[in-house]
């Protein structure tokens, strides 16, 4: 059990930052991630902002497939409008990272991913006051500073942040410009109660490069084919907690949250082969488009974890209720200035499209743990639920009457989970557990007057899969894993031809099933004196295939079934050492990136512009090392890429635009932490 939720059977990591020699002024998660077997980076630029992963075969963007929380309040922008998340921690404030693979949905909420939870560090209570600063310098014009303070007084514990980061990009034309803030006021007003509140901040704005070909590509990856695009989310959590021990066996934690903010782009989105030039007759530039999402997410969620004893064997129960309504007004296709830089004006005022996409949903759910011999337990769980989510407003090139949708979101999910220990030091563990995915707000919006969507949208529904030997003996430790997941009701275009009517239709094109299997092992040992070493690999293989799917190509339904699913590597391998001195530690990671296709079509040859074709495998080596000088003083030295190996991780179908977005080349960076 950990804080209200039950994590036996499931499979779980917690990654310590702390005594890690990642890089985590740029917030690399190739790095920080290493030991997780099965993370697929969708690395389009170096700036740190935000981290866009994914494991078992699931969509990387943003993170999306992921129930992302901070100290446990979920950070998703709108689980259900869009579920990215578009706040972003500095990785200087994080104690360390939890991720709970997909069979945890049924206690964290939808999302096939799992969970994923960034634990900041906490204050410490044995001085009034502590400080600590962080300041890093780097390739590419990087600076970056972090600093905080946190302590007790009284009953009252405190700990708030500051951070910026900016940063000139590897590519031309990819300026960067990050700040973050947090507060944290926590009162413990006996020793079994606590009431916690918290309100953090991260705003950045990017200057977007432009996608490139893949002529592009080969000749200059650092080229930019764009000036004026620039992309900001500036996104507000405040939350307040109660964590109250009502006994012995008896907990109940309420957290009440809020996700405000916004996200705004302005850009001209075209594809890499129209060029952004000034136009001869009027010396001026097009006008851009301006993009602006405006959010109001709100959640409440109460758990109560209650041990006892079922006959003589303990069991307990994990149980709760979660409310969410969220409100994401979308402003889209305004037309912007002709200027350069980074302005939200909308020339004449009006919109293309001005929409609201309203959420209510209540989620019950119960897990119990049944210790069936000293060795052997089981959790059966269920989670139920009721809700909807409601479309309206205006689209220029729709009727009125066309533009409201509504999505249900009524079914029970159920999960059972087991875990058997041979042993202290070793177990078994096994999980089923269905999972969905809600239609989100972009799949129900139709493109052009073309385009239709289907009304009796179906969320995406599953399940996962997962079983498991995990443990240590002697310098060894492991975890071995099989899985699989089933991920129904896919969506996508089909063509539709009625009567003498052709039209697109926004639906539901199939099925897809992923299955794999991942590995991670580490073997540590001693040199002799003070030195001491540690190998690991962590590696995963994955077979991703869609199931009774037929997609859209031209005026025709083409089936794509046993084609490969998009963005899929069968092989994501890392490996690596560490070598500590005393208070020296160097590290060496080989990340290593099959090839993936890009399209459900599973094009080889690339388009002329870049946006369907072959992803390359590409291989990585980085280097880094950290010098624990003193107890308060900490130098951090980071190489990333060292042989300097041009790739890119993706062909994006839609932002920041389709084509190829070139990640970094080799770079490296210094931090100095010091802690008073």
């Amino acid at each position: 059990m950990q804080d209200a939720f039950i994590w036996a059977g499931k499979k779980n990591e917690v990654i310590n930052l702390q005594s890690t020699d990642a890089n985590i002024a740029e917030k690399s998660p190739r790095q920080i991630f290493a030991k997780v077997p099965g993370v697929f980076v969708y690395d389009m630029d170096g700036t740190g902002n935000q981290v866009n992963i994914s494991t078992r075969g699931l969509d990387p963007h943003r993170g999306w497939e992921f129930n992302i929380r901070k100290n446990g309040v979920i950070t998703n922008t709108d689980l259900y409008g869009y579920p990215a998340s578009h706040f972003t921690l500095p990785m200087e404030a994080v104690e360390r990272i939890e991720l709970v693979r997909g069979t945890g949905a049924l206690q964290y909420g939808q999302q096939f991913g799992g969970m994923l939870n960034y634990v900041v560090k906490q204050p410490d209570t044995s001085r009034t006051i502590g400080l600590e600063t962080v300041n890093s310098i780097g390739s590419f014009g990087l600076l970056s500073t972090y600093n905080a303070i946190g302590g007790k007084l009284g009953k009252l514990e405190y700990y708030a942040y500051y951070s910026k980061r900016v940063s000139d990009g590897y590519r031309d034309d990819s300026r960067s410009d990050f700040n973050g803030q947090s507060v944290m006021l926590r009162y413990r007003a006996t020793k079994n109660l606590a009431l916690t509140a918290e309100f953090s901040h991260s705003e950045y704005l990017i200057q977007l490069a432009g996608q490139l070909t893949d002529s592009m590509f080969h000749e200059n990856p650092r080229q930019s084919t764009r000036s004026r695009n620039y992309y900001s989310p500036d996104i507000y959590v405040p939350s307040i907690n109660l964590d109250w021990i009502l006994g012995e066996k008896t907990k109940l934690k309420w957290t009440t949250s809020a996700v405000f903010g916004s996200r705004n782009s302005v850009m001209f989105d075209k594809p890499a082969t129209t060029v952004d030039a000034l136009d001869p007759s009027t010396l001026a530039f097009a006008p851009r488009q301006v993009d602006i999402d405006n959010y109001h997410s709100y959640t409440s969620e109460l758990r109560f974890l209650h041990s006892y004893f079922l006959g003589k064997k303990t069991a307990t129960l994990a149980a709760g209720v979660q409310f969410i309504n969220n409100d994401l007004h979308r402003r889209q296709q305004g037309k912007g200035t002709t200027a350069s830089d980074y302005d939200l004006t909308v020339a004449d005022g009006k919109w293309g499209r001005d929409m609201h996409f309203k959420t209510q949903n209540v989620a019950l759910f119960v897990e119990n743990l049944f210790q069936i011999t000293k060795n052997f337990s089981v959790s059966p769980g269920v989670r139920v639920e009721m809700g909807e989510s409601k479309m309206s407003g205006y689209i220029s090139y729709l009727p009125n009457d066309q533009v409201p949708n509504t999505i249900e979101h009524k079914f029970p999910l159920f999960g059972f989970n087991a875990d058997y220990r041979l042993g202290d030091l070793q177990t078994l563990y096994a999980g089923w557990s269905q999972a969905y995915r809600p239609v989100i707000f972009k799949d129900i919006i139709p493109g052009s007057l073309l385009e239709k969507s289907d009304k009796n949208l179906k969320d995406a529904q599953g399940y996962n899969l997962e079983a498991g030997y995990r443990g240590t003996a002697g310098g060894f430790r492991w975890d071995l894993g099989v899985f699989r997941v089933q991920y129904n009701h896919r969506l996508g275009n089909q063509a539709i031809q009625q009567d003498s009517d052709f039209y697109i239709f926004r639906t539901n094109i199939g099925n897809s099933v992923t299955q794999g299997v991942e590995l991670f092992g580490e073997y540590s040992f001693k040199l002799g004196g003070p030195w001491r070493a540690s190998v690991f690999t962590s590696s995963a293989y994955m077979d991703a295939k869609y199931e009774d799917a037929a997609i859209r190509v031209g005026n025709e339904n083409v089936d794509i079934s046993g084609n490969k699913v998009e963005s899929v590597p069968a092989w994501i391998s890392r490996s690596g050492f560490t070598l500590k001195y005393k208070t020296f530690s160097f590290s060496a990671l080989y990340s290593y990136t099959a090839e993936s296709f890009a399209d459900p079509l599973n094009t080889v040859k690339p388009s002329t512009t870049g946006a369907v074709g072959l992803v390359p495998a590409y291989g990585l080596l980085d280097l880094n090392a950290t010098w624990r000088i003193t107890g308060n003083v900490t130098l951090r030295m980071n190489l990333s890429n060292v042989l300097d190996n041009q790739y890119f991780t993706k062909r994006p179908s839609f932002y920041p635009g389709p084509g190829i977005w070139p990640s970094d080349g080799q770079s490296g960076n210094v931090s100095v932490g010091v802690r008073f």
